[in-house]
């Protein structure tokens, strides 16, 4: 089709401008390019396809996709089965009546379009529209240009199992209000849709709502259907489970309305502070409680890598490490400890950032400059299983929360060697989030654990966590003032500077394998207020995730 050119499909509307100036195509071309029924066969083409090969593919799966041809369309991707079967639910499923689409110019193998469907249930019709993308590629055993097929083709929100559905909600509407009753919008905290989905899922029902016709993404098996738990992420933080996702209102429902811990005014702190990142996240808990005030991830309609992240939490894991070398008696506040350049244990050599060392000081000291070697130097001393246990039986880390949402509720793995020495500073199995670090924060400041949560458990009888002992009264008081040392003196200083009050903090810098820059972490507390964050491959924590942790402690 030429540059400027038009092809239109009486039933399917089918639109295309693929503005490739000079380039062949329509019926009489073949999948690889050349004309039908060529003979002898060209010789079986290699490599990847050329720019008249992307844009005659993609021209005719769209063509065949908008005239209702699912079979058609399928067979023009490396995977006709998985795509018959998602453009046949397309149709069925959606209740897509006709649809149109429009593709712009393709970028190398990749072509974008827009949709523009129009949705038909039981008399209520509603338009829907949104872009998408698809990319050409290379069949090796046919040697024809085909569609890499992928569910994100039809939507780009749709994942592996995911399906486009029209019809009764499977949750009635929320109104969520904060603790003092302000309704909490996404389109006034969109950082908080996610949040606000999978609590329209879990307490739709509870909320005494009635549910309405919708157009809406129905996750797969597992995925979003978990009453309020959640598997982990992966170890960068990029997948995990979603609730359903309303794409079309096609009949309002009656929403019932639900209470949330969330302070509204902390939450727009929270947001503003992300904001500034591409990527972030952020949470605050009130520790004497255990109620979540604010979450934030950024980019906002991003993965909730707040509640759900799994990731190395790097040198903020020393204050569980601490806890536990204090509980032994292997270190104190006061005490003298070793702060080598180096210390090699299990095969592995550590050393301390820029390898620096300490001569003759003390575990504060240590503490407050994030000295990897001082605790490294302690495994010899310990059990495998030392560590595991202090963050599980004091910290509640690892045990089965119950927020009102999924959340993946942080991993201590009993490991032994050079990994259980590098869980001591953070790195080897462990996997935090922003609020299982929060969490920690707030347990250093009330001396116990007490589970976050978003929504009360009186309202659905759910039981929270309990941590089976609390933090002792002296290690408690050494950890208050470990933190607080490292937020007025040591490598929380700059950013905690200007915070204030009864506060305490801990920087991390998690490196990461085949990353330039560690992701950077940092945890504190001012008063009834703790939180955490975390800013992936951004540097130092002190410097990138600091700044946003203190600014919501200001705001609070």
């Amino acid at each position: 089709m030429r540059k400027g050119a038009r092809a239109a499909v009486a039933g399917g509307v089918f639109a295309v401008l693929l503005g490739v100036a000079g380039c062949g195509g329509g019926d009489s071309s073949g999948p690889d390019g050349g004309a039908a029924g060529d003979a002898p066969a060209a010789r079986k083409k290699t490599g990847p396809p050329d720019a008249t090969e992307v844009e005659d593919t993609a021209e005719r799966f769209l063509k065949a996709w908008a005239a209702g041809d699912a079979a058609g369309a399928a067979a023009l991707t490396d995977d006709p089965e998985a795509a018959e079967t998602a453009l046949t639910s397309f149709r069925k499923d959606a209740h897509v009546s006709e649809v149109e689409l429009r593709a712009g110019r393709p970028t190398g193998a990749k072509v974008a379009f827009t949709v523009d469907a129009r949705i038909a249930f039981q008399g209520k019709r509603a338009p829907l529209t949104y872009s998408s993308a698809l990319t050409v590629v290379r069949d090796e055993a046919a040697g024809k240009a085909v569609v890499d097929w992928a569910p994100a083709v039809v939507h780009p929100k749709l994942r592996a199992g995911d399906t486009l559905r029209t019809g009764p909600a499977e949750a009635p509407p929320i109104k969520a209000v904060d603790r003092d009753g302000k309704e909490l919008r996404a389109a006034d905290h969109p950082a908080l849709k996610a949040v606000l989905d999978g609590l329209r899922e879990r307490y739709g029902d509870e909320a005494g709502g009635t549910a309405g016709v919708e157009t809406y993404i129905a996750r797969a098996d597992g995925e979003g259907k978990d009453k309020g738990k959640g598997g982990a992420g992966e170890k960068d933080g990029d997948a995990g489970k979603l609730p359903d996702e309303t794409l079309k209102v096609l009949s309002k429902g009656t929403p019932g309305t639900l209470r949330t811990t969330i302070d509204a005014d902390l939450q727009s702190a929270a947001e503003r502070a992300v904001g500034s990142r591409p990527k972030a996240a952020v949470v605050a808990v009130k520790p004497s409680t255990g109620e979540i005030l604010a979450v934030a991830n950024s980019p906002a309609d991003g993965f909730n890598m707040a509640f759900q992240g799994s990731l190395a939490p790097g040198s903020t894991m020393k204050v569980i490490s601490s806890a536990m070398l204090i509980d032994k008696g292997l270190a104190g506040y006061g005490k003298q400890h070793p702060c080598p350049k180096f210390f090699s244990y299990g095969g592995w050599k550590f050393q301390n950032d820029d390898k620096f060392e300490i001569t003759g000081g003390t575990f504060a000291q240590s503490f407050a400059r994030s000295c990897n070697t001082a605790f490294i130097s302690q495994a010899p001393k310990l059990s495998d299983d030392d560590l595991t246990k202090e963050a599980r039986d004091v910290f509640g880390i690892g045990l089965n929360w119950q927020v009102g949402v999924a959340t993946f509720d942080g991993a201590v793995p009993v490991q032994k060697d050079a990994p259980m020495a590098a869980s001591l500073i953070g790195q080897g199995g462990v996997r935090m989030n922003p609020l299982n670090m929060a969490s920690v924060a707030a347990t250093v400041r009330s001396g116990v654990f007490r589970q976050p949560y978003l929504v009360a458990p009186s309202l659905d009888g759910r039981a929270l966590a309990k941590a089976p002992r609390a933090l002792k009264p002296s290690t408690a008081e050494q950890l208050r003032d470990l933190m607080r040392l490292t937020a007025t003196s040591g490598t929380a200083a700059k950013a905690m500077a200007g915070v204030g009050g009864d506060m305490g903090a801990k920087t991390g810098s998690a490196e990461v394998d085949g990353q330039e820059k560690p992701n950077g972490w940092f945890t504190a507390y001012r008063g009834d207020l703790a939180a955490a964050a975390v800013v992936p491959a951004s540097g130092h924590g002190g410097d990138t995730a600091g700044p946003i942790v203190a600014s919501v402690l200001k705001a609070g």
